[in-house]
């Protein structure tokens, strides 16, 4: 398999994937380092939830029935992202864990979800969505139906 990101966007949605499974396996280690209090019992239940799904998600999004469906499976990966973040704002400020135990992952939590919003900007962009009324919307051209590309998620994801 070709592994330039440029000429083959497929490698880089593969990339992206491992990631979000890397950050899910750290989650788990993170979640299980954390004190058996109630406290700790309940907030390592909350990141398990959050910290674990972007991954499974992503991989819905990537198979998505319509572009559109891409775009709001994007957007619950991102969603769970930032829940995560700020679960783990709660670890540091409580003091659950230390604060260099938190570092790198809470690092790695900022660019996946700089790297997500990226690629709903883009995706929203080729899909000619339009915030109304507070809520992103479809336009809809007035002379026909949109025709999408049998796998949009492969396009809509090149610029991530």
């Amino acid at each position: 398999m070709e592994k330039d990101p440029v000429r083959n966007p497929q490698w880089r949605a593969d990339e992206l994937e491992e990631r979000l499974i890397d950050f899910a396996v750290r989650i788990i280690r993170l979640s299980a380092k954390l004190p058996k209090t109630a406290a700790g019992k309940h907030i390592a239940g909350q990141i398990l939830r959050c910290g674990t799904s972007p991954a499974p998600n992503y991989g819905e999004a990537r198979g998505a029935e319509s572009a559109a469906d891409f775009v709001h499976k994007l957007r619950i990966v991102l969603k769970e992202l930032n829940e995560t973040r700020i679960c783990l704002r709660i670890i540091e400020r409580s003091q659950l864990l230390p604060k260099e135990q938190l570092a790198s992952i809470s690092q790695e939590n900022r660019e996946l979800c700089r790297i997500f919003t990226a690629s709903l900007k883009t995706a929203r962009a080729r899909l000619n969505w339009k915030m109304r009324d507070g809520k992103w919307k479809m336009e809809m051209k007035a002379t026909g139906s949109r025709r999408l590309s049998r796998y949009p998620n492969e396009s809509l994801l090149e610029d991530f």
